[in-house]
Formats: structure tokens, C-alpha cells, sequence
């Protein structure tokens, strides 16, 4: 068995090498995980990404493309035979369509090659000729990502956690009373098991629609072919009194530490360690408007998102001999087309505030990052009205759920982050002062004229920071 593990990770890693070379010397590949937590549009945000390197009429950002560098790009198979593609083509149909729709929401790993053919520049780029660089995008939930910290921790640490941050919660006072009355030490009887995993599920659940962003472990939300297995039925428990043979706590434990090894850490080995620059989607609008309580867990979950990367810069001799670390970070804060312009700019500072701690540690280790406020796809328009005496900067847009046209005010977001921060910070319920509200909107419907991608906001300034440096 141990020598069965060491051989598949010495191939692994001749395999890794045969790779860098390539890579490096013939045609670059540029690896570009998306990940963000749930609603935060990452579907989205791959489809008019993609659709706009492939239609770059509204990249003027991406300096290639405004120098009409890119030749041509093209859509190849993607590269690794066992990850289930990425359904650009149906994706950009829905939001293309006569009545455009939001398409569902990512639920597995997926993937995707964008190929571009692109001129070279600076003093020898007419003698050297084009080059071709390969895009991987990497699309999987942000869930499975915050499961990486798992590996750190054992059953009765990763439990005492669980149940002393769930004690107070409404959402989980059926699993809390259904905790108190079992015996940890009773033999184990898989009924039992299955009620505990079922009612932690559903907390899971409840906490995540209720704004929490502290739900793992993140298969029993996504829970894919896994759904009903052993490695998916157990349930945090109180663990100091004794866990004889054969008891249900001696299980819970050891069907914990078997989703730690046949589950995450395979994702993160197959996957996630092969990635190269980051994007984080962060819906931080809906988490304003869930007040002070959302804020901060959302700003806790960014932390440890960040805590399960390897930033620094991937120099070859690093990539050869340990492996590839994270380049660059972005973190982008979504649906800035439900806010005016005027108030991107305070979007954007919250954004850089919520994750401060996570981008210091980032950027000490070497990588680079940055945060914006964007939209993959602008939903609205910008509009001014007067109500009660006062000029407000309003988005008008379809309303998702009636299907009626609205003009929308969102309230002032502050100029000073800490105004948010500090609240949540100091576990406040509601804030004091101002009143956040967000709508849904539907996508509306476009007419694009030939070379132009979906209309979004800061799409390409994104595109820069991720890929101007290889282009």
C-alpha cells in the first residue's frame, strides 16, 4: 500500500514536470480557477468572460485586444478527460435568448480551453511571429473550496467547533435537540447516523439561505454522486466521554476522516493545487442587506478561502520541483450594475476592507491581488429621479420575480468601510443608521452587434489583471 502511494506520487510528479516543460517552452497555458459562494454568479461570469475574449468588442481594458494583438481565439477540447465540460454554449443561449434567463447555478467541477493566437510585442515581435496561449478555466463551488481547512483538523476539534458556533443559531435548533438526546458512546445503529446527517443537512441549509457562509463540510449541500453514501452520513458530536468499538461516535469519526482522505484531499491534488491565478466571486450586496451578522461570517469565510491557497510567484525551478502556487488573486465583488456608478467606487473599498487580512497574507507570500466591483452581465440601466424633495441615483431593470420594470435605490453604501465593519465586527443584529436593500433582476434582452460580447461592467479590466501579464 505504501509503496503503491509513494510510486502514483512520483509519477504524478514526473507527469507535473512533463507538463511545466511543455508549457513552458512550446505553448504557455494559463490555469484560472473560478470559484465564490452561493448566488455570487459564477456561471455567469465564465460564460461572458469567455464570450468576450472570443467577441473582444468591449475589452478596451485588456490591452491585447485594444492593440488588436489577438488574432483569433478559439474554442479546443478541454485538456483533462475525466472533468465534465463546461456547457458554455448553452449558458450564453440563455442569456442570449429572446427571453433571456439566468442559468443554474454551479453544482460540480467543470472546465474549459480558450485558445489564443496572439502577436507578440515589444522590438522583435515582426521576427518572432504569433504565439498560441492556452486559457483552462476551472469552474467548482466555493463550498468545496472552504473544505480544504478540514484537512488541518481532526473529528473532535472539527465538532467542538461546529457545535459551539451552531448553539445560538434558530436554524439549528432541531438538530441541536436532536444532538442533546443522543449518546455518543451507543452502539452504532445506521438509522441513527442517517437522522444525524439528515438534520445537520438541513441546518446546512437553512444557515446557508439565512446568510451564513460557515456551511461545511460542502458536499452535504453539493452533494453530486456522493448523495447517500457512508462518506456523507455523519454529523458533528460532543466527544469527551468515551468512544468504546462499534459506537456511534467511533463511526462518525472514522467516516469524517475518510471524506477528509477519499474526498477532499483528491480534490485538492487533482484540481485545486494545479491552479495558477484565482478569481473569488463575492456577492457582498446580499450579505450588506442580511445585515451585520452576514458581513462578518462572509469576511471569516474569505479568510479561510484564502488560508487554503499556496500564493507566490511560479518560478520554474518552483513549478518543476514543488509544485504551482497561486500568481494572482482577484477578488471581485458581483452585481455592481445594481448599484450606480457613483457608488462602485465605495463597493469597491468594502470589498478591499472585507478581505485585508486574507490579501496581506497573500501578498507577503509573493502573490499579487486585487479587488474591483464588477458585472459579468449588466442587467440594468442607470437613471436619477426625485422622491421626497431628493435627487436619487437609481438602476432600472426587469424584476425577476414579477417580470415588471422597477426603478431601484439601494441606499448609500458608506465612504468609510469601518462604518460596515465595525458593527459586524462588534456582533451587532441590525444597522444602527441605514437601511440596505437588494432585488433580484433579470438578465435583459441584447442585441449585439457583430465583434461585441455581453455588455457587462469591468469585465476587462478583470481579464487584464488575470492574463495581460502572458498576453
Amino acid at each position: 500500500m505504501v509503496i503503491t502511494s509513494i510510486a502514483d506520487t512520483v509519477l504524478r510528479q514526473i507527469e507535473n514536470v512533463q507538463d511545466t516543460v511543455n508549457e513552458t517552452l512550446f505553448e504557455p497555458v494559463v490555469r484560472i480557477g473560478v470559484t465564490g459562494l452561493a448566488r455570487s454568479g459564477k456561471t455567469v461570469f465564465i460564460t461572458s468572460l469567455i464570450a468576450n475574449l472570443l467577441d473582444r468588442g468591449r475589452m478596451p481594458h485588456l490591452v491585447a485586444a485594444a492593440e488588436g494583438r489577438i488574432e483569433a481565439a478559439f474554442l479546443q477540447p478541454q485538456p483533462d478527460d475525466t472533468v465534465p465540460r463546461f456547457d458554455f454554449e448553452t449558458h450564453l443561449a440563455q442569456l442570449t435568448a429572446r427571453e433571456p434567463a439566468w442559468p443554474d447555478s454551479t453544482r460540480a467541477i467543470s472546465e474549459l480551453r480558450l485558445s489564443l493566437r496572439v502577436q507578440r510585442a515589444g522590438l522583435l515581435a515582426g521576427l518572432q511571429g504569433p504565439r498560441t496561449i492556452h486559457v483552462d478555466i476551472v469552474d467548482y463551488p466555493g463550498e468545496w473550496l472552504l473544505d480544504l481547512a478540514l484537512l488541518d483538523k481532526d473529528y473532535a476539534t472539527w465538532s467542538a467547533e461546529v457545535l459551539t458556533r451552531i448553539k445560538d443559531r434558530a436554524e439549528a435548533s432541531a438538530f441541536n435537540a436532536l444532538v442533546a438526546s443522543t449518546d455518543p458512546a451507543a452502539a452504532l445503529e445506521e438509522p441513527a447516523a442517517k437522522a444525524l446527517a439528515a438534520a445537520f443537512t438541513d441546518y446546512l441549509h437553512a444557515a446557508r439561505q439565512a446568510g451564513f457562509y460557515d456551511c461545511t463540510p460542502g458536499r452535504f449541500l453539493l452533494p453530486g454522486d456522493l448523495a447517500g453514501s457512508p462518506v456523507l452520513t455523519f454529523a458533528p458530536l460532543p466527544t469527551d466521554g468515551k468512544a468504546p468499538r462499534k459506537s456511534l461516535l467511533r463511526e462518525m469519526t472514522r467516516r469524517y476522516e475518510a471524506y477528509k482522505h477519499q474526498v477532499v484531499r483528491p480534490f485538492f491534488r487533482d484540481h485545486f493545487a494545479r491552479i495558477d491565478r484565482q478569481v473569488v466571486l463575492v456577492d457582498a450586496l446580499g450579505a450588506i442587506h442580511k445585515g451585520p451578522r452576514a458581513v462578518e461570517d462572509m469576511r471569516g469565510a474569505m479568510t479561510d478561502i484564502l488560508g487554503a491557497f499556496r500564493p507566490g510567484q511560479n518560478a520554474f525551478l518552483t513549478q518543476l520541483f514543488q509544485g504551482k502556487r497561486v500568481e494572482k488573486i482577484l477578488f471581485a465583488a458581483t452585481k455592481a450594475d445594481h448599484l450606480h456608478h457613483r457608488q462602485h467606487g465605495r463597493l469597491t473599498a468594502i470589498m478591499e476592507a472585507l478581505v485585508r487580512g486574507a490579501v496581506d497574507r497573500a501578498r507577503f507570500a509573493g502573490a499579487e491581488t486585487s479587488a474591483m466591483a464588477i458585472a459579468s452581465l449588466r442587467a440594468t440601466v442607470e437613471d436619477t429621479v426625485s422622491h421626497q424633495g431628493q435627487t436619487l441615483d437609481v438602476v432600472r431593470g426587469t424584476l425577476l420575480d414579477s417580470g415588471k420594470q422597477a426603478a431601484f435605490y439601494p441606499g448609500a453604501l458608506p465612504e468609510d468601510p469601518s462604518h460596515l465593519l465595525t458593527p459586524a465586527r462588534s456582533g451587532a443584529e441590525s444597522w444602527l443608521e441605514d437601511d440596505y436593500r437588494v432585488m433580484n433582476f433579470a438578465p435583459s434582452p441584447l442585441t449585439l452587434r457583430p465583434g461585441d460580447g455581453p455588455p457587462h461592467i469591468r469585465l476587462d479590466k478583470a481579464a487584464q489583471f488575470l492574463l495581460g501579464d502572458r498576453l
